[in-house]
């Protein structure tokens, strides 16, 4: 594994704790986009400063290698004319040269080498660059959901919820309540009128007809007793129901706040 491999590997690990820790990711990749993107801009302009004096060793290296070819033909060439001090001059030029070829050669292999290594750097962070800009743009995607949850959470906290719809209920059941009560005094006054009108139940004691018509009334207010005490115990789940569901939306909310 490379240098550049562990100090990727390092900086990775770093980053995903503080993203663990953080409450604002977003922000903090921010930050790591910033750093990131200086590394490449700094290792481009290394990069073309390296491909710059690759490209010089090998003119040299090129250079050095046709005058040692050049040299050889000439010595040969000056053989063939019997002029051996000439040819003398070419070969110890060419050894010259061939000294150069050897040192050029392997520094020209060695810049190579570099050169590859950098291009394969830059190929990475620009890779990780761009993982890392998505990953910003979910992570922004989930901060935008958490803050309109907590502003529907605080609407709904401040206007209670479903407590209108459940406030209507109760007053539909108590006006129907009110309803079949003056409906069956109704019904009770036309048969009284009927009563009275036919003469029916003229031959009936009166002591007798009071003591039924008491009868009536603690019928009539027993049943209105059990009627408030049925209202009473709806209007006493309705309000249990509704702490109950406050209690909820507070716990979500401070959920919220706390991560």
């Amino acid at each position: 594994m490379s240098i550049w491999n562990r100090m990727r590997d390092i900086t990775v690990a770093t980053l995903n704790d503080r993203l663990e820790q953080s409450e604002d990711p977003v922000r903090l990749i921010d930050g790591y986009l910033t750093s990131l993107r200086e590394q490449i801009r700094e290792s481009e302009r290394l990069f073309t400063q390296c491909a710059s004096h690759v490209q010089a060793v090998r003119q040299q290296y090129l250079s050095a290698r046709q005058m040692k070819e050049k040299r050889e033909e000439q010595a040969l060439l000056a053989l063939q004319a019997g002029e051996d001090e000439i040819a003398r001059l070419a070969l110890q030029d060419k050894l010259l040269q061939e000294d150069k070829c050897s040192q050029y050669g392997p520094l020209y292999e060695e810049g190579q080498q570099t050169l590859a290594d950098l291009e394969q750097q830059l190929r990475q962070m620009k890779s990780d660059f761009d993982e890392v800009a998505a990953r910003r743009s979910y992570y922004q995607a989930r901060m935008e959901s958490i803050r309109l949850q907590r502003r529907l959470n605080e609407r709904v906290s401040g206007i209670g919820g479903n407590l209108a719809p459940r406030a209507f209920q109760r007053l539909d059941e108590r006006i129907s309540d009110m309803e079949l009560e003056s409906r069956t005094l109704r019904d009770v006054r036309r048969s009284t009128s009927d009563y009275s009108t036919s003469g029916f139940g003229s031959g009936i004691p009166s002591g007798k007809l009071e003591y039924e018509m008491n009868k009536l009334r603690l019928k009539l207010e027993d049943k209105r007793d059990k009627l408030e005490e049925k209202l009473d115990e709806k209007r006493i789940k309705l309000e249990e129901k509704l702490d109950e569901k406050l209690s909820k939306l507070n716990g979500v909310y401070n959920s919220d706040q706390t991560s």
